[in-house]
């Protein structure tokens, strides 16, 4: 019924890596002092051993979505892998103005998804830009909070966190360790047409999205960390454009409300992030989940037989970030989501995911990470008793680079 909408559109790497030399030497040869100019990113390795199975082009990551539905799916168990995908470059400026400082950001890494999933590939991350209190382009959604992401080096992370960068014009009236921001974002949604897929009458239900999704936060800092809280709306809707004698139309509206914090404890040396959501019609903001409609019967209506509903989640988030000494680090911690289900879902649609990790980090040398952690996640299936476990150790090598102009 619906195409989930993508963080970013494929890019021809010829075309965009000339557009980027062209870039990088244009800003070199700048003559604006007034303008500060960054170049960042990092090499990344990751390797390691899969003990299980999951859907072949997530084979370094742990994504309970991605498990198998059915003993076998995505056989055989057990495989070593390699891969350099998390390794990412990035540009920002910063120059003052009449207007207040004016501030860019253009940021790709070569983890390929959507179309390019399983690709080492570039992908873009941030393309966006923000003069005094307005900014625009494509950005971490208000509805998120990055900072919930756990020290770790396992690409995807916690399943029940939000996180998406999505396209979008938003307001800050409050800027600094205390904010707020009010957003409209780019608005799309994915269905799932459950035990009647396939049938004929659902082909012509088509998506229409008549608003941009409206999304807020507040953040209140202080020494200690913060506290923060985040809300959005959504509306979805779908118009049947058959002719036959059901009309399958329908809308729904899609809600979510967030609370995350940062503790920060032995005076910033521990940190522990925390995140609850609980909403409706809102998985596509969410790192790991399924569709944010589902099908559901209407036993009786010869006209409208069955109808999409948002589908309500749960979802929490903690993690530790403890810091043992000057080179040596470790994370560890747990995140779940859960779906509610409609009786029109299969039996095997995904219902509950669970996401954990433990690792030691160290840092030889300043710019240099090496790890090794332990990964483990759950897949379990709506009704049909299933279950599917991934059990993985990785070890990573990050080499960070930075210069600024």
């Amino acid at each position: 019924m619906y195409a989930r909408p993508e963080e970013a559109v494929p890019l021809k790497t010829t075309l965009f890596t000339a557009a980027l030399l062209c870039g990088v030497t244009t800003m070199l040869s700048a003559q604006d002092s007034q303008t500060k100019w960054d170049l960042y990113g990092f090499i990344m390795l990751d390797g390691g051993y899969n003990a299980d199975q999951i859907q072949g082009d997530w084979y370094d990551t742990v994504r309970p979505t991605k498990l198998p539905s059915f003993a076998g799916e995505f056989a055989p168990s057990g495989n070593w892998f390699y891969g350099v995908r998390q390794t990412r470059f990035g540009v920002k400026t910063n120059t003052p103005t009449s207007m207040g400082n004016l501030f860019t950001q253009f940021e790709f890494e070569m983890f390929g998804t959507g179309v390019d999933a399983g690709q080492t590939t570039i992908r873009l991350r941030h393309a966006y830009g923000e003069l005094g209190a307005w900014g625009a382009g494509q950005y971490w959604s208000p509805f998120m909070d990055i900072d919930v992401f756990p020290n770790s080096v396992e690409y995807w992370g916690p399943t029940g966190m939000a996180f998406f960068r999505n396209v979008q014009v938003r307001y800050m009236p409050i800027k600094g360790d205390t904010r707020m921001t009010i957003a409209l974002e780019r608005p799309g949604a994915s269905a799932d047409q459950g035990v009647y897929a396939g049938r004929v009458e659902l082909q012509d239900v088509k998506a229409r999205f008549p608003l941009p999704d409206l999304s807020a936060e507040y953040r209140m800092g202080r020494k200690w960390g913060y506290v923060e809280a985040a809300a959005i709306l959504r509306e979805i809707k779908w118009e049947d454009q058959g002719t036959d004698q059901f009309d399958l139309s329908g809308d729904a509206l899609g809600w979510g409300i967030s609370l995350s914090s940062n503790i920060k404890l032995r005076e910033g040396k521990d940190v522990v992030r925390l995140q609850g959501i609980i909403g409706e019609g809102v998985q596509n903001y969410m790192n790991d989940a399924p569709v944010d409609v589902g099908i559901e019967n209407q036993f009786g209506n010869t006209v409208s037989p069955v109808k999409g509903v948002a589908l309500p989640l749960t979802s929490g988030v903690a993690f530790l970030d403890h810091t043992w000494s000057s080179k040596y680090s470790s994370s560890i911690g747990y995140s779940f989501i859960s779906i509610d289900n409609t009786d029109a879902q299969s039996p095997s649609a995904f219902h509950v995911g669970h996401y954990a990790l433990a690792n030691l980090l160290v840092t030889p040398i300043p710019n240099v990470l090496y790890g090794v952690e332990l990964q483990w996640g759950r897949r379990e299936n709506n009704s049909d008793g299933f279950e599917s476990d991934i059990f993985k150790v990785q070890f990573s090598f990050k080499y960070n680079f930075a210069k600024s102009f």
